[in-house]
């Protein structure tokens, strides 16, 4: 006949401390209280935590944070610091919008200046599509070479940078429009013009077909690309001649080119026709310093 065990009661030390009376399977827990200078130190935490949510930006609301009895603000502290940056460099900046272009490198405190603020700005407005170095890709144009297709003197870029190519914002924006050949000739005609394109840039190609192609062009491309395919600047017509090609100029690609064409849009970023985004005439001159500087353009 089995016992019923008989459960024992834990034999207390005299020098152990008080317990909360709890027991977990005979296991006691030891009333021990946090020391006061802890205690203290966590209250103080407490106040000052409550009283920093009340002085400074702390909790956030539907569209922005409480701003705190202080009025503190990061936001604030930098546009002062820009608006100190602004002010002792003013007199710079209003000659960089004044002075022409082509007269920026004959005063070299200006010139030093126009290319470190083109280089911010550049960065912040531009390298999203030609890239961090200005290398371009496929579809945007590299602007460290000299194929621009509408001019790449100072000039010519500060006026592109201001009008943008192709967009609805600015009434002098450059503007061209090739033709969708898939529409007008047919895939024999637009395989020989392409072969004759290949000819004109010095890449293999298929002699019999590009010897067809060469009066498909004389017809329909010359007018726009030059009878020897170097291009015009005015019409923004690339040069065909080199080897440079803002998408390409292997066969798949250029039948592509010819059969849907291209229509490259570029905005217009003078803030008369982008008054939330757009630049100064000083950034637009800064900015055309710093791309010509590169070493491409004229």
């Amino acid at each position: 006949m089995s016992k019923t065990p008989v459960k024992k009661t834990p034999v207390k030390k005299t020098d152990e401390p008080e317990t909360t009376g709890h027991s977990w399977d005979g296991i006691e827990e030891y009333n021990n209280p946090l020391p006061r200078w802890w205690l203290w130190t966590f209250y103080v935490t407490i106040v000052w935590g409550i009283l920093y949510t009340i002085a400074y930006p702390a909790w956030p609301l539907v569209k922005e944070a409480t701003p705190g009895l202080l009025g503190f603000s990061t936001r604030a502290n930098v546009q002062a610091d820009i608006d100190e940056a602004t002010a002792q460099n003013a007199a710079l900046i209003e000659r960089l919008a004044t002075v022409e272009l082509a007269a920026f490198t004959e005063d070299q405190e200006l010139y030093s200046y126009a290319v470190n603020g083109g280089a911010a700005v550049f960065r912040s407005h531009c390298s999203q599509c030609h890239g961090s170095g200005a290398a371009g890709a496929q579809g945007y144009p590299n602007l460290l070479d000299d194929d621009w297709l509408w001019g790449g003197t100072i000039e010519d870029i500060a006026y592109t940078v201001t009008h943008g190519i192709r967009n609805e914002q600015s009434p002098e924006t450059h503007w061209s429009q090739m033709p969708a050949y898939g529409e007008i000739l047919t895939e024999e005609e637009i395989a020989s013009v392409v072969q004759y394109v290949r000819q004109l840039s010095g890449q293999e190609h298929d002699a019999a077909l590009a010897e067809a192609g060469s009066e498909v062009y004389l017809n329909q491309c010359s007018a726009c690309h030059m009878d020897d395919g170097t291009g015009d600047t005015f019409q923004g017509a690339p040069n065909l001649s080199d080897a440079i090609w803002l998408y390409g100029g292997d066969v798949e690609t250029l039948t592509e080119t010819v059969t849907y064409s291209r229509f490259g849009v570029m905005p217009a970023w003078s803030e008369e026709y982008r008054p939330a985004q757009g630049l100064t005439q000083a950034e637009i001159n800064a900015v055309s310093t710093y791309v010509h500087q590169l070493g491409g353009g004229e």
